[in-house]
């Protein structure tokens, strides 16, 4: 039988480096062996797979790992030699022929654009990464490193290493007053994975329609609609979420809030309206999805407890260090009710993915040790004087801006005049400032959040985001961009 699939490198032998010793040819075709050899070193270096310069194998090796006659073999690098497909030298062996760089874009044709990077970014979101505890995390990481035990990496538990959640348990009933039981905390690849694999329980088991906060993350809304969940929109005034409005949606059985700091209005979820959403779920079987995405970071007020400590069975807690360490880390996590725990890891263990095994062992020693809670105040520390930066600056030079949200998170909302946030940002832009507005985070042109960010025009400024040697300039673009005062 012909053999028409073929590598150079027999069984055992290991390809050498830069000698083209691996080399996968389709030799199947019309024409016979040479007529397919030929063909098939053509297309290799056409498609780029052999680079210009690479040596291949000499004849009489690449024929006894073809099991073809060395004259087959000799006969298709002469005629591609001809060709000018390879070179051959004395001395150098064959090798893939050098070709002529592209030809440059002819005159008055324009080449593709590259976005230019800001200079400064004040856009929400992210925390300031420059800040992230290298030194602890590595001191965690050779520490845990050393404890694992062997099973530590081998296939990992879909709800998360045990010694995670065994520490989260801990640090978020003692810092955010969650009541967890390690089993019933389930270690995600971020957020977004936690809130799919949630939206997708729902809807299995029959919620077609779920609450959102007007103002949020549009990817937070694709995920529920990619699960097959309809977004029905709650208003956001001064006291937070209307979730009055869900006792008369009777179809809505699930909602999404971010209680203790909404998202991006800043606003909290008033105690009357806490209480009431909590009875709406307790007295309709429904499900709470707490986001708790910067819990840690509050200034001028009590740290605002999580609605999970009020309703364990009818919450679903969610918490990340996106915040707290760093987005690139991929750690999330959430407290589920008992009774969505099995149909969660039973969607979790069908492909989806995990964090790495040693990612998890270092946040639960740095969790363990006390080094997260030495962190965490050093960085509430830091951008609580970035915030009174902001401030300050404003108050000097655009005292007619009013500035919302403050008491906690990474961001404020500076209100703008009616009809002025489009050209504050292209403003924003010829200073080298990334900035975001609030009609960005709006859904479907709701309502105005008059409460939050004066007539509905507004700018969200991340004071969380730039490394502390850029802050001061990104404070000064921000100023230059606003609107002047009437």
């Amino acid at each position: 039988m012909e053999k028409t699939w073929a590598t150079s490198a027999g069984d055992g032998e290991v390809p050498r480096r830069g000698t083209g010793a691996d080399l996968h040819l389709d030799l199947s075709g019309p024409g016979g062996v040479r007529a397919g050899l030929i063909r098939a070193l053509r297309d290799a270096v056409r498609s780029g797979r052999l680079a210009p310069g690479t040596r291949l194998p000499s004849s009489r090796s690449l024929a006894a790992d073809l099991g073809l006659a060395r004259n087959t073999v000799a006969d298709a690098y002469g005629e591609l030699v001809a060709e000018g497909w390879l070179t051959a030298r004395q001395g150098s062996g064959t090798r893939v022929a050098p070709r002529a760089a592209p030809r440059a874009p002819e005159r008055g044709s324009t080449p593709p654009r590259t976005a230019r990077r800001p200079a400064y970014d004040l856009r929400p979101g992210t925390a300031d990464v420059s800040a992230f505890p290298r030194a602890a995390w590595l001191s965690a990481a050779r520490r845990a490193l050393a404890a694992a035990p062997n099973d530590a990496f081998g296939h990992v538990d879909e709800r998360g290493r045990a010694e995670l959640r065994t520490a989260l348990a801990d640090y978020l009933a003692r810092a955010r007053g969650v009541r967890a039981d390690p089993e019933r905390i389930v270690v995600c690849a971020g957020f977004t994975q936690g809130l799919s694999l949630l939206s997708r329980v729902l809807r299995r088991r029959g919620v077609r329609e779920i609450g959102v906060e007007e103002y949020g993350l549009w990817f937070h809304h694709e995920a529920l609609e990619r699960a097959g969940l309809r977004c029905s929109e709650l208003a956001i005034d001064p006291c937070g979420a209307d979730v009055a409005a869900l006792g008369e949606r009777r179809g809505v059985r699930a909602v999404l809030l971010t209680p203790a700091h909404q998202f991006p209005t800043g606003v909290p979820l008033h105690p009357d309206r806490r209480a009431a959403v909590v009875d709406w779920a307790v007295r309709t079987g429904g499900t709470i999805l707490e986001d708790d995405y910067d819990g840690e970071f509050r200034y001028d007020r009590q740290p605002v407890g999580c609605l999970q400590g009020l309703a364990p069975d009818r919450v679903v807690y969610f918490g990340t260090a996106s915040k707290s360490l760093a987005p690139g880390l991929r750690l999330s996590w959430m407290v589920l009710p008992e009774h969505l725990v099995g149909d969660v890891l039973a969607l979790k263990r069908a492909g989806e993915w995990s964090s790495g095994v040693l990612d998890q062992l270092t946040l639960a020693e740095l969790l363990t040790s006390g080094a997260y809670d030495r962190h965490v105040r050093a960085m509430r520390q830091r951008y609580r004087r970035r915030r009174d930066q902001l401030v300050a600056e404003l108050a000097a030079h655009a005292p007619h801006i009013r500035v919302t949200g403050i008491a906690a998170g990474l961001h404020a909302v500076l209100a703008l005049p009616p009809g002025t946030e489009r050209a504050t940002l292209q403003a924003a832009a010829w200073q080298g400032l990334a900035l975001q507005g609030l009609s960005r985070f709006r859904f479907g042109g709701g309502t105005q959040a008059s409460g939050a960010a004066g007539a509905g025009d507004g700018l969200i400024v991340g004071y969380g985001t730039p490394p502390d040697h850029a802050f001061a300039g990104a404070l000064e673009a921000l100023v230059r961009s606003l609107p002047p005062g009437g």
